[in-house]
C-alpha cells in the first residue's frame, strides 16, 4: 500500500511539472520563440502528461478494485486524460497550436484544482459507497466525462473561432497579435500578410467543421449518459429525475447544445452565430461539471465538495 502512494505521488508530482512543461513552452512558441525544438518540447511533454495521468488512473483501479470514476477528484482525473488526448488528436486535424495554447492552460488549472483545491481524503482510495455499487457506475460516469470531454473540446474550438475571427488582420492590421494568431498552420514557416489572410480563412472553416464534428460527437454521449442516470437512478432512489442540481444542469447542457445542432442542421447556420451558441456551451458544462458542487447539497453528494 505504501508503495503504491509513493507511486502515485511521484507520478501525480511528474504529471504537474510535465503540464507547466507543455504549458509554458507552448505560450513561449507561440509568442516569442517561434523554434521546432520549443515546439516538440510542448509536444512531447504533453504526450508524457496524456501518458502520467493514465498511469495515475490505472495505479487507482488496481489498488482500489474499481473502476477511477467513484469521486470529483478520479473524475478530474479520467477528464484531463480525455482532454489531453482529444487536444492531440485535433493537432494532427487541425495542424495548428493554438487549440494546445487554450487547451493547456485549462487542463494544468483543472489538474491543479484536483490536487490542491480538494480535500485530501478525496484522493484516499476507499471502498464504494452503497450507492455506487452498481454496474451502472462506469457505464453512467464514463459516457458522462467523455461526453463533457469532447463538448469542452468541441466548445473550446467554437472559443478559437470566435478569437481568430476578431483577432484576424483586416485590410491594414498588421499588429503582432494578429499576425502570431494567424501564422499558426505551420511550426516551420512564417507567413506573410497577404498569405496570413487566406490562410485565416481556410482555418476559420476547418475549425468550424471540428467543432460542429466535436459537439455532434458529445451530444450522443450526453443524451446516453443522462439515461442511463435516470436509469440507475430509479433502481438507486426509486425515482427517474429528482430535479437535483446536477440532473438540471445537465438538462440545460442538452439543451444548449440541442439548440447549437438545431441551428446547424435545420437553419443552417455556420461561423460566428454557431461559435456564439458553442461558446455559451462552454461556460454551461463547467458549471455543469464544477460549479453546481459549490451551490449546495443533492443527491449526488458523492461528488460535492466539503
Amino acid at each position: 500500500m505504501i508503495e503504491m502512494r509513493t507511486i502515485e505521488s511521484v507520478l501525480g508530482n511528474t504529471t504537474f511539472y510535465a503540464l507547466i512543461l507543455a504549458t509554458c513552452t507552448s505560450w513561449i512558441n507561440l509568442f516569442l520563440l517561434k523554434s521546432k525544438i520549443c515546439s516538440n518540447i510542448s509536444k512531447l511533454s504533453t504526450l508524457f502528461s496524456s501518458i502520467f495521468v493514465v498511469g495515475l488512473l490505472i495505479s487507482r483501479w488496481t489498488n482500489g478494485k474499481y473502476f477511477p470514476i467513484s469521486n470529483l477528484y478520479e473524475s478530474i482525473l479520467f477528464l484531463c486524460a480525455i482532454l489531453l488526448i482529444g487536444q492531440q488528436l485535433a493537432e494532427l486535424k487541425l495542424s495548428t497550436r493554438l487549440i494546445r495554447c487554450l487547451n493547456l492552460p485549462l487542463v494544468l488549472c483543472l489538474y491543479w484544482f484536483g490536487n490542491s483545491g480538494l480535500p485530501p481524503e478525496m484522493r484516499i482510495i476507499t471502498g464504494l459507497a452503497p450507492s455506487l455499487q452498481s454496474n451502472w457506475l462506469m457505464m453512467h460516469v464514463s459516457v458522462m466525462m467523455l461526453s463533457y470531454g469532447t463538448l469542452i473540446l468541441g466548445s473550446l474550438l467554437c472559443l478559437l473561432f470566435l478569437l481568430l475571427k476578431t483577432y484576424a488582420p483586416k485590410k491594414t492590421d498588421t499588429t503582432p497579435v494578429a499576425t502570431s494568431a494567424i501564422s499558426i498552420t505551420s511550426d516551420e514557416t512564417n507567413t506573410t500578410l497577404l498569405e496570413a489572410k487566406s490562410l485565416s480563412k481556410s482555418l476559420l472553416d476547418i475549425i468550424d467543421i471540428w467543432s460542429y464534428r466535436l459537439i455532434g460527437l458529445g451530444f450522443p454521449f450526453l443524451t446516453l449518459g443522462i439515461i442511463s442516470g435516470a436509469v440507475w437512478a430509479n433502481e438507486a432512489w426509486g425515482a427517474y429525475w429528482s430535479w437535483d442540481p446536477k440532473e438540471s444542469w445537465a438538462l440545460i447542457t442538452w439543451l444548449t447544445f440541442a439548440i447549437y445542432l438545431h441551428a446547424r442542421l435545420i437553419k443552417g447556420w455556420t461561423g460566428q452565430k454557431t461559435a456564439t451558441i458553442g461558446s455559451i456551451g462552454f461556460v454551461i458544462i463547467w458549471v455543469c461539471y464544477l460549479g453546481v458542487n459549490f451551490l449546495g447539497k443533492g443527491l449526488h453528494s458523492y461528488g460535492w465538495i466539503g
